[in-house]
């Protein structure tokens, strides 16, 4: 029972402020304009690390490298703190494995992040779509709804883009995601 709930709060806390580091991320490489409720939030959660770590990791290709290697690192912290906890770590600390599974998971995070954001924009252009956080989910989805949306005709004025993104996106975690956390489980 204890260590469910110590489970339950790593997964609260480092969980989420892995996932948090990579929406700045995310926010960052696409150009998301940070001058609202959901990038204030992100930039103020997040400063306190991220500014500090920036003065030691330097931008690559202008992206945000320090928000992403934080996000790594701190789901490399958060992994090995689930793997101690169920008493899975032995003898040695089977760190390239723990590094793909980390970076594994990114990728996974990164996805139900889109998932969210493709969700939410569908619900809100029914709901109310001159909110505040439109423009930001727009911008978040735009690059990834583009491709599908010169593919898929519109039906009345229902655009199913956004449906079959989210499958594309469960597809992609059903097989070379699984794929890859079952290699990196291997390494341990």
């Amino acid at each position: 029972m204890i260590q469910e709930a110590v489970l339950f709060l790593l997964d609260v806390v480092l969980q989420s402020f892995a996932a948090i580091l990579l929406l700045r991320f995310h926010l960052q490489w696409l150009r998301v304009p940070m001058r609202n409720s959901i990038g204030e939030f992100v930039m103020v959660f997040t400063d306190f690390l991220v500014l500090r770590a920036r003065r030691y990791i330097p931008s690559v290709w202008g992206l945000d490298s320090s928000s992403l290697l934080l996000a790594l690192f701190i789901e490399m912290i958060y992994l090995g703190c689930v793997m101690w906890v169920q008493g899975y770590i032995g003898h040695f600390f089977p760190l390239p494995g723990l590094l793909l599974l980390a970076a594994v998971k990114l990728f996974k995070i990164s996805l139900y992040l889109l998932m969210g954001a493709v969700f939410a924009q569908a619900i809100l252009s029914w709901i109310n779509p001159h909110t505040p956080v439109s423009s930001v989910l727009s911008a978040l989805t735009y690059r990834f709804l583009q491709p599908f949306r010169r593919i898929v005709p519109m039906l009345g004025n229902i655009d199913l883009s956004s449906m079959v993104l989210l499958i594309v996106c469960q597809l992609i975690m059903i097989v070379p995601v699984a794929m890859l956390e079952h290699i990196a489980e291997r390494l341990f």
